[in-house]
């Protein structure tokens, strides 16, 4: 391997304990509300990790746990009620919901102001516009930590390539490029010749959930390489399994500058990013 790994717990654990030292400094403490529908696996990891990560930097985080039967009515009244409790400062519905549950209707209930994983529509437009008073979805602020601290703040002219549109990932992530002067191609299932796009990239970020889906030969030269891809196999010969991300890493780091592991890259960026998200909540309320 040539390529430099981009060690995002560590960038991660920088961004937290200068997060801390702020919370430490002042007299109130920053509270998030966590909601939890039912008991996906992940999802309960997931929350958990953030709990731990709220403990860590000193933010207070209440645990909504939710039956997975809990009617649509229910939860959106919860919401309302934290909208309205001035003793919460951001609110965090954990995704999957149950199949019964829309969305869209839960994401529009959160006050936007309290909205630290930036998917309500009034926050979606504020980063659309260029407006940077919203909240920006955390897996994308995250991303562009990383970019930056293998590449530097000046990110202008670079040829940049996004795989995935997710409104939680791929969307945003190519608006945040775009307002650092990148020239963005934004890639997905349905795109021709996806090596050609890849190739010329200055900067490859993978979202698709393919694991080592993206070749190593399909990488530039010198490139920057950030995997968003999370997926878990099975150990050939073993009934064991591990992550990979959406990029062959040992053979793309023959190609690229700087590249991301799976795990310990973007994951821990985004966690460190719902953390700030929350301050910055906190400080605009009080």
């Amino acid at each position: 391997m040539t390529a430099t790994l981009i060690d995002g717990k560590k960038i991660a654990q920088t961004l937290k304990d200068d997060l801390k030292h702020q919370i430490v400094s002042n007299a109130a403490v920053p509270c998030l509300a966590l909601v939890l529908v039912g008991d996906n696996p992940a999802s309960l990891i997931y929350v958990n990790n953030k709990k731990k990560a709220c403990k860590d930097v000193g933010i207070t985080s209440i645990i909504h746990h939710l039956p997975a039967d809990t009617p649509q009515e229910t939860l959106i009244a919860l919401i309302h009620e934290l909208n309205s409790n001035k003793d919460v400062h951001g609110i965090l519905v954990q995704m999957p919901l149950p199949s019964h549950i829309e969305n869209t209707a839960v994401i529009k209930a959160i006050d936007p102001n309290k909205d630290v994983d930036g998917f309500h529509p009034i926050n979606v437009g504020a980063l659309v516009s260029g407006d940077d008073s919203g909240f920006k979805p955390c897996t994308p602020i995250g991303v562009m930590h990383l970019i930056r601290h293998a590449l530097g703040n000046d990110l202008s002219g670079k040829e940049a390539v996004v795989i995935g549109r997710s409104s939680i990932v791929g969307r945003p992530l190519a608006q945040l490029l775009l307002q650092a002067d990148c020239t963005v191609t934004q890639c997905h299932s349905r795109t021709h010749d996806l090596k050609s796009h890849v190739s010329r990239a200055d900067i490859v970020v993978s979202a698709v959930g393919k694991p080592a889906f993206i070749k190593g030969d399909w990488i530039k030269k010198g490139a920057c390489v950030i995997d968003v891809g999370i997926n878990r196999i099975t150990i050939e010969g073993s009934d064991k399994t591990k992550l990979i991300g959406d990029v062959d890493t040992k053979a793309a780091a023959e190609n690229a500058a700087f590249i991301t592991p799976v795990p310990g890259g973007v994951g821990p960026m985004t966690i460190a990013c719902l953390l700030e998200n929350t301050f910055k909540a906190f400080k605009r309320q009080q």
